[in-house]
């Protein structure tokens, strides 16, 4: 049935990594596409479901609720069949053969990579939606899903920290980021860490780790909490140079998929809200190939090609200032910032 909009049937899908928000930005463009009066489907398990045709019906009852809920309810997967020229191909296929001739699509990077040779191959116009705990893809200054991780992993160390101040002890946390070190800079920062370690900044380990200890421990401080993102070092490791080369008791805790989950806050809930409405909004008009984003407090998008291209730098800024408050000796202190 003809809409008299640039689409007709629109697909959404969530790939890779879960996020609080994820629900929250179906149900934005559910309730666009119904406003709109273009017929809308879920493709479950992203990619891989849209290979194999995995779809049911969305409309306002089904997303009724889901807001307010962590996780996807259309399920996420990886797919590296998708990744193929074949599998490409089959979902072009399924795209046709189901008459979709849009996608929003909600992940990271990765998704949108997917939807990028997915546009080429078949044409169907897709928007992407930036949604991970990572806050690392580079066109857009917040992604769906930070802030609740954030919040959770803070709850965390708080926790954390009352226990190590009663037994005087030194706690590593490991929290997520392989390639980028914004949510560990964050928690780190917001529960008054002794040191953070995070994949953009190399480090002296004697000098940057154990001297700070060292010297916090000589001006009377008793206990310790070292927040590591996953891709800076093994948190495991970090625990077990800290207690061989001073003594100090010391416990590790990883707080893993812990941080995905959970019911999204309110940030994340209306940026994924209107980041839904917003996709929409694009493919009504007949744009394809693009990527919301955040830029101050204003909505944008980007063409998917030059927002892959793009590179997000560290907060610098924010982790010397880290820096200036933590280091007891202005000797230990080191502008890192280029």
């Amino acid at each position: 049935m003809e809409t008299g909009y640039a689409v007709n049937r629109v697909g959404i899908l969530t790939s890779g990594g879960d996020a609080p928000g994820m629900n929250a930005a179906i149900r934005g463009a559910v309730r666009t596409l119904q406003c709109l009066g273009i017929d809308c489907v879920g493709i479950r398990h992203g990619y891989a479901g849209l290979i194999r045709g995995d779809v049911i019906p969305l409309d306002e009852r089904v997303v009724r609720g889901i807001t307010g809920r962590g996780g996807t309810m259309l399920y996420t997967a990886r797919s590296d069949e998708f990744r193929t020229e074949q599998g490409i191909a089959r979902a072009a296929d399924n795209c046709k053969y189901m008459g979709i001739d849009g996608l929003v699509v909600i992940g990271g990077d990765g998704t949108f990579q997917g939807a990028l040779r997915l546009f080429k191959k078949s044409g169907v116009n897709v928007i992407g939606i930036p949604c991970t705990i990572d806050n690392d893809i580079a066109c857009t200054a917040y992604t769906i899903g930070f802030d609740t991780a954030c919040n959770t992993a803070v709850e965390a160390v708080d926790r954390l920290n009352d226990t190590m101040q009663s037994h005087e002890r030194c706690s590593v946390v490991e929290v997520m980021g392989h390639k980028a070190g914004h949510l560990a800079l964050n928690v780190g920062i917001a529960t008054g860490a002794t040191i953070i370690m995070v994949p953009e900044v190399s480090y002296d380990f004697d000098k940057d780790v154990i001297e700070r200890i060292r010297a916090a421990r000589i001006a009377g401080r008793t206990n310790f909490t070292i927040i590591v993102a996953e891709g800076a070092e093994k948190g495991q490791v970090v625990a077990d140079k800290i207690q061989k080369s001073l003594g100090l008791e010391t416990r590790f805790t990883a707080l893993g998929h812990v941080q995905r989950g959970g019911s999204p806050l309110i940030r994340d809930r209306v940026t994924a809200t209107y980041m839904g409405y917003s996709a929409v909004m694009l493919l009504a008009e007949g744009c394809g190939a693009k990527v919301m984003a955040v830029d101050g407090d204003k909505y944008i998008h980007y063409d998917i090609e030059e927002a892959l291209n793009m590179k997000k730098p560290f907060d610098y800024d924010t982790y010397n200032s880290f820096s200036a408050l933590t280091f007891l000796d202005r000797n230990f202190f080191k502008c890192i910032a280029k």
